[in-house]
């Protein structure tokens, strides 16, 4: 008797694939989360710690931390196993989390949010990298877009969590909830997540690494304490001027004889990517510097409670969502993309324009309206950058370009987040130094708990609500010609006609963090997208049509499978994808009747020559049509390319045009 062979494309069950994907869904949600969770906090932090200068230093470290680890883990997966780097990243998560929440002064607060980010870049990048070792490939761009979506929705769950925790339990517990949740996801990983434990050769760039994390470091420590900690031309700011200006030379040429080189420097000489680096990065300073200020304003100003700041954050995340989702439609309808960074820009000058005027008796409707304005601009542009790049750049660079885009966006939120606070501290302790003996020496710096300052005398209150609206405001005023230079770069992007494959995928790619991809996992993603777009009964109908063959789709399917399983019996078949057996032998007899199928003496199946050949034809229909999406990236100069066709295009050919979207197995279907 024959033995069913597993299906090719489901190589687990179902509820293996729904318990792991659901661990990694949580660990992903502990990273992004933790980007955002912590600005609806700051002003109740430094009110404890102290520490308002280094207030912009409890989100750089993690953001800095997080970005430049993620090109580490991504080859160290391949190097000794994606599920064993995978438990340790977890492990440094938490232990960072548990510092957190530990923390004594500020400078330990920063200290442990660094390796809090360390752990979180891990992650990030493998847990999309594990998808593809549980998933099929036609379903793995759907997995990879949720994902992207958790990103969208921790930008808007972040300060509200935040907030809640801090008004009912306590700043350190934004740190302690993940260790629970992450606790839970490291268990089920260890229990349920099998996959060969297979070493890869991968080469890290470990110069490289620690060049750009070096000189990035001391250029964002450079304008962090500069002219607040210390004075511009004291010897420690001159110092990480000169060391951060070396490290970014030295990486040049390291960059160029590096066989795996962390940003290729052909990328930069490329128009497209230039632009494209550049107005990311600008919109990583927008955003993250906007959400890490925002909620200070609207705490210490205008008196809302934590939770109330993160509320009315929710505008700001609205426009910025809705407007991503809302392009990326609009480009695929239309097929032009260059309006949009345009656009975007001008709104986001508008925005920051906007939030300057706010003062404290600024309505809340206006302020709200202020936030949607800013939030719509950056999603104009936000969704746009990675298709942009994705269309221009050769098949060769795809990937380290995807992720490079996302790595300036990243890097300018640690840029951002540390210039506004650099001038929000200047701004403040200059304001704050002129109302002299008037204010109580626990308020000269700024550590005045928000539920505190109702309880100020109203002259004093009132002078020192007047410095920190002027120190906000001059951030948002400062925030506007950085934006109005994004502005300018738009209308330097090149417009290319789109390519097919890299279509707007939504949220997804709109929330991206850096990840390490290669070329190849990228067409495989944005390839499985597209096609999970299509009915599979759509398919079978387009692949009939194509070949020139006359097979209704479900005998298509049931050929297709019997040449999978030959030698193999109908009822097997039926056992195995939980098919009604009397429809399964109707279709079998019609195969043998168009002598497509033979039987053999023992009553099995398989595949007449003709059968074979007219399933040759059907699979070699799918490739094309696959390859025809590649538009201008020739499957024939790329031998993975080619690899990745066939695969894809077999995979197709094996999911049952009436399946439920999970695969095989999902629930009986008819056969």
């Amino acid at each position: 008797m024959a033995v069913l062979a597993e299906p090719a494309s489901v190589p687990r069950s179902q509820r293996e694939v729904r318990i792991v994907f659901g661990a990694l869904m949580l660990a992903v949600l502990l990273a992004a989360l933790d980007s955002t969770i912590v600005a609806t906090a700051l002003p109740t932090i430094t009110a404890d710690l102290g520490g308002l200068n280094q207030l912009s230093w409890v989100v750089t470290a993690y953001l800095l931390a997080f970005t430049i680890s993620t090109p580490i883990y991504g080859k160290l997966g391949d190097l000794l196993g994606r599920k064993r780097v995978f438990q340790i990243s977890i492990v440094i998560f938490l232990a960072g989390s548990a510092l957190c929440g530990l923390a004594q002064n500020m400078g330990e607060l920063i200290v442990f949010r660094g390796l809090q980010g360390i752990g979180g870049g891990g992650l990030i990048v493998l847990a999309q990298a594990i998808v593809g070792d549980v998933v099929s490939p036609r379903e793995r761009g759907r997995f990879q877009g949720l994902f992207g979506a958790v990103f969208g929705v921790s930008s808007v769950l972040g300060p509200l969590a935040g907030g809640f925790l801090v008004d009912n339990v306590s700043w350190r517990s934004i740190f302690y909830v993940n260790l629970p949740i992450g606790a839970l996801a490291l268990v089920v990983i260890a229990l349920v997540l099998h996959i060969p434990q297979e070493r890869r050769e991968a080469r890290i760039d470990w110069a490289g690494t620690a060049l750009l994390a070096l000189g990035t470091g001391c250029i964002v420590l450079l304008t962090s304490f500069g002219g607040t900690t210390y004075r511009w031309t004291s010897p420690q700011i001159v110092a990480l001027g000169v060391v951060g200006v070396l490290a970014l030379a030295a990486f040049v040429p390291v960059e160029r004889r590096a066989a795996e080189p962390v940003l290729p420097l052909s990328l930069l000489t490329d128009r497209t990517f230039a632009v494209a680096g550049a107005i990311s990065f600008i919109v990583g300073v927008a955003m993250f510097g906007a959400t890490t200020y925002l909620p200070l304003f609207l705490q210490v100003v205008n008196g809302a409670s934590p939770t109330g700041s993160g509320l009315e954050l929710l505008p700001l995340m609205a426009g910025l969502l809705g407007a991503s989702i809302g392009s990326g439609q609009l480009i695929t309808r239309w097929g032009r993309y260059k309006p949009f960074p345009i656009a975007g820009t001008a709104i986001m000058v508008g925005g920051f324009l906007l939030l300057s005027t706010m003062g404290p008796g600024t309505a809340a409707l206006k302020r709200s309206l202020d936030m949607l304005v800013l939030g719509i601009g950056i999603g104009l542009v936000m969704q746009v950058l990675v298709l942009v790049v994705q269309n221009a750049i050769d098949y060769r660079n795809l990937g380290v370009a995807t992720s490079g885009v996302v790595f300036f966006r990243s890097i300018g939120g640690c840029f951002g987040v540390a210039a506004f606070g650099a001038i929000f501290s200047n701004r403040l302790v200059s304001d704050l130094s002129r109302l002299g003996s008037a204010l109580p020496p626990s308020a000269k710096s700024g550590h005045v708990p928000p539920s505190q300052i109702a309880r100020l005398p109203a002259p004093i209150r009132d002078g020192f609500v007047s410095a920190y609206t002027d120190a906000l405001t001059t951030v948002f005023v400062v925030a506007a010609p950085v934006a109005a230079l994004a502005f300018v770069l738009a209308w330097l992007l090149p417009e290319h006609p789109l390519r097919t494959t890299v279509e707007t995928a939504g949220v997804g790619e709109a929330f991206a963090m850096p990840r390490e991809q290669s070329s190849l996992a990228e067409i495989d993603r944005a390839l499985s997208t597209l096609t999970r777009r299509d009915s599979r009964r759509r398919i079978y109908d387009e692949l009939a049509r194509r070949a020139g063959v006359d097979l209704e789709p479900r005998t298509a399917w049931v050929l297709a499978r019997v040449a999978e399983h030959a030698p193999v019996r109908p009822e097997q078949l039926a056992d195995c994808y939980g098919l009604d057996a009397a429809r399964v032998e109707a279709r079998v007899q019609e195969l043998r009747d168009r002598g497509l199928v033979d039987v053999r003496e023992d009553g099995t199946l398989v595949p007449s020559p003709a059968g074979q050949a007219l399933l040759d034809r059907l699979i070699a229909a799918r490739r094309d049509r696959l390859a025809e999406l590649l538009d201008g990236w020739a499957p024939e100069q790329h031998d993975e390319l080619a690899v990745l066709l066939d695969r894809l295009a077999s995979s197709s050919v094996a999911d049952h045009p009436d399946a439920a979207e999970g695969g095989h197995g999902a629930k009986p279907v008819a056969a």
